[in-house]
Order: C-alpha cells, then sequence, then structure tokens
C-alpha cells in the first residue's frame, strides 16, 4: 500500500494539467518545475536569472518543508534555461543554497518556457535520510 502525498499550491494549472506542486512516497520528495512567480501569481525579478533562480529554490524550500523535507535532502536538481550564456548567474544564486549540499544538477537550455519572462524553471528531488 502507497503511503503518497501529493502537495498543492493550489494553481488552477494543476488541475487543467493534472499535475502535483510536490509529491512524497516514502522517504523521497519530487518537485515539480517551478518558476520565479509568488502567491499572487506575479513574476518576481523580470529579466533578472539570478533573482528568478534564486525565488524559485526558496519556493523549493518551502514546499518541501511541507513534506517533512529541506534543502539538505535535495540529492538532484534539474535547471532548464531559456539562455545557456547566463549560466553563472543561474549557477550563483544555485551555489548560495546548495554549496554545501552539493546535489547532483543539470543545467539544460531550452526553447522557451510557458511564458517569455520566465528565464529559469527548477525542478529537484529529495531523499530523506533515515
Amino acid at each position: 500500500m502507497s503511503n503518497r502525498m501529493n502537495i498543492s499550491s493550489g494553481a488552477k494549472w494543476e488541475d487543467i494539467v493534472g499535475y502535483s506542486r510536490a509529491v512524497k512516497i516514502g522517504n523521497t520528495v519530487e518537485v515539480t518545475g517551478t518558476v520565479a512567480v509568488d502567491e499572487n501569481n506575479q513574476l518576481v525579478g523580470k529579466g533578472d536569472a539570478y533573482q528568478q533562480a534564486h525565488f524559485i529554490i526558496g519556493k523549493i524550500e518551502k514546499v518541501l518543508q511541507q513534506a517533512g523535507a529541506s534543502l539538505t535532502d535535495v540529492v538532484r536538481t534539474r535547471m532548464f534555461v531559456t539562455d545557456i550564456s547566463r549560466w553563472e548567474e543561474y549557477g550563483k544564486a544555485h551555489g548560495e543554497y546548495f554549496s554545501t549540499i552539493k546535489p547532483c544538477t543539470s543545467m539544460i537550455e531550452i526553447k522557451g518556457l510557458i511564458e517569455p519572462d520566465y528565464l529559469i524553471e527548477i525542478e529537484a528531488t529529495a531523499i530523506i535520510a533515515g
């Protein structure tokens, strides 16, 4: 029997597309692709790659806490970026959160995200030790 926990952000897209903000099964937490949009559905950091990445990781940290995890449990992040030439800006924000944790990561340039002002989307996988 599964002990699945779906965590919702309440965004209308979750029901339309059929996804959860995060899913926890056992000691594993998967966090869906996250963009720099606040609780009022407003973009944070328009044109600022560093600020968007920093905000996103803060959002990921909050949903991990809802699942009983923390950033120290993160074993992998995936960064989807619209301009790989800005890798240092994205990387700086990632490093500020993960410099001592050092999860596996990928930074992949993509053609675009659902909104043109989104510069980066980040996913995370956490495994809760214990």
